[in-house]
């Protein structure tokens, strides 16, 4: 005798949502595409009967409605014709705590709103690509991380009226909000540290010089060492990376050999300098003072922890998250700048 199998289980359905909450099967269409002028007891007699059925909302049609996917995209953008890095891009994106932090920090916010975060990096190959999936309104808003003073995403995605918040104070003007920290007032706390532990032969290692941050921070150390009546330092330019602070502080013990400071651009450059420093058997701090930039994790993970400028950046993300659900719920409203302050964290390498 054959068996007979089961039948699957049919989904509850909206009509049943209704019967079992006591209203109509309009309202409980309104309840599940958020309408605010729901009876608030109505609201929560359908919200019940969801539970309660255990109805699962089909989503894309939702969407139709509401015009709305419910998810926002950090796209991570390296521009054409970028200067070459010694780390492929997606190891740059993976490795690099600063990418991890803003993650976690955009999370927070949007989560308790019920919006999905989905990371997408837009390096050359792919760039085409990530502008179409935008384009046809996949996601709701980007949360845009552009380093790059060359960049033409931002524009892009101006153009393409695109809600959009960038991580950071574009290279070019663009009508759009941004989130950034104070860079000049952060060199200023690294140098002033450097010169009151009695350095004076300070140089620093540069990030690249395509990047507002880069710019921002070199042009940051030179000013605030001129203000203290010291000489411009000598510069090697790195590119953010561990490999390239250890090769750009190879490159400044050769040529100054002397050096008691070094101010590095930030902490994974700085991490690799302190162990090119030490490969070259100068005591950190004994010999050489080293300052990073960031507080990221790779400040913790140096022998000696590195002293560095705390740029809040799970903090400055949360509020590019919500600049970013303020535009959406209030299209057209005028781009908004938020700079948050730097704090000095002092450790053991200085």
């Amino acid at each position: 005798m054959t068996p007979r199998h089961a039948e699957p289980a049919r989904p509850p359905t909206l009509d049943e949502v209704a019967v079992a909450a006591g209203v109509s099967r309009a309202t409980v269409s309104r309840v599940i595409n958020d309408v605010p002028t729901v009876d608030p007891r109505m609201r929560a007699a359908v919200e019940r009967a969801i539970q309660e059925t255990g109805y699962v909302p089909n989503l894309a049609a939702r969407s139709l409605v509401t015009r709305r996917t419910d998810s926002v995209a950090l796209v991570i953008s390296e521009p054409p014709n970028h200067l070459e890095y010694a780390a492929p891009f997606l190891n740059r994106v993976f490795t690099d705590p600063y990418f991890g932090r803003i993650t976690a920090g955009a999370q927070e916010v949007l989560r308790p709103e019920g919006i999905h975060l989905v990371i997408i990096p837009a390096d050359p190959p792919a760039r085409d690509q990530v502008l179409r999936y935008l384009r046809q309104g996949h996601v709701d808003g980007v949360l845009l991380i552009s380093s790059h003073a060359a960049d033409p995403f931002p524009g892009q995605l101006a153009e393409m009226s695109v809600a959009t918040v960038l991580s950071a104070r574009p290279g070019r003007p663009v009508p759009l909000s941004y989130v950034d920290v104070d860079q000049p007032a952060g060199v200023r706390l690294a140098a002033d540290h450097l010169v009151a532990r009695g350095r004076r032969r300070l140089a620093t290692i540069a990030g690249p010089q395509d990047m507002p941050a880069g710019q921002d921070r070199l042009s940051g150390f030179r000013d605030a060492l001129a203000r203290q009546g010291l000489p411009a330092p000598p510069v090697v330019e790195g590119d953010f990376t561990r490999a390239s602070g250890e090769a750009a502080a190879r490159a400044l013990l050769d040529a100054h050999p002397d050096l008691d400071g070094l101010f590095v651009a930030n902490d994974l450059m700085a991490e690799g300098a302190v162990r090119a420093l030490q490969e070259a058997g100068r005591d950190v701090p004994g010999d050489v003072s080293v300052v990073g930039f960031d507080d990221s994790s790779a400040a913790l993970e140096a022998r000696p922890q590195l002293t560095t400028v705390r740029q809040p950046v799970e903090e400055m993300a949360g509020e590019m998250a919500r600049l970013l659900l303020a535009g959406l719920r209030e299209p057209g409203r005028s781009p908004r700048t938020v700079i948050f302050s730097p704090t000095l964290v002092v450790r053991d390498s200085t």
